[in-house]
């Protein structure tokens, strides 16, 4: 199997992570390889915690990125800050901080890296089976073949 990568700047607005969560999906989809329908739910939400995290704490340009291997699906953001992101369950009657938390929760493996500039944050998802592409499951069965 071929490697896939998609890598787009996002916008540092909720409307930019919003589309650049949806794009990343619809990316991912767009491979053309057959991953369980809760691998790419997942994956959508993992890299939404990201992205937004990013567009909340950081100021200046944010990428994201997706990797897909025979092994893994690897979700990436690069934001310009140097915050160090922290793992942690906020109280009860806080609205928001817990990103980071189900993420952790979701990948089987999650950190990040310091670069010059910023950071990356990532997460990272084993593959169960390998990945065939999609036509290989889909036998044809009808007349309109």
């Amino acid at each position: 199997m071929e490697a896939h990568q998609i890598r787009i700047s996002v916008s540092g607005t909720p409307a930019g992570a919003a589309s650049a969560r949806q794009q990343i999906a619809e990316w991912i989809r767009a491979w053309g390889v057959l991953l369980e329908p809760d691998l790419l739910d997942t994956a959508e939400l993992v890299a939404s915690e990201l992205i937004t995290n990013a567009v909340r704490h950081a100021h200046g340009p944010i990428t994201a990125s997706a990797y897909l291997s025979a092994k893994a699906l690897r979700i990436a953001v690069i934001d310009t800050s140097s915050d160090i992101p922290e793992v942690g369950l906020p109280d009860a009657d806080e609205e928001d901080g817990r990103g980071l938390f189900l993420v952790a929760a979701l990948a089987d493996r999650h950190g990040f890296e310091p670069l010059p500039s910023g950071k990356r944050c990532w997460a990272e998802f084993e593959l169960s089976a390998p990945l065939l592409p999609v036509a290989s499951h889909l036998p044809c069965r009808g007349v309109d073949c």
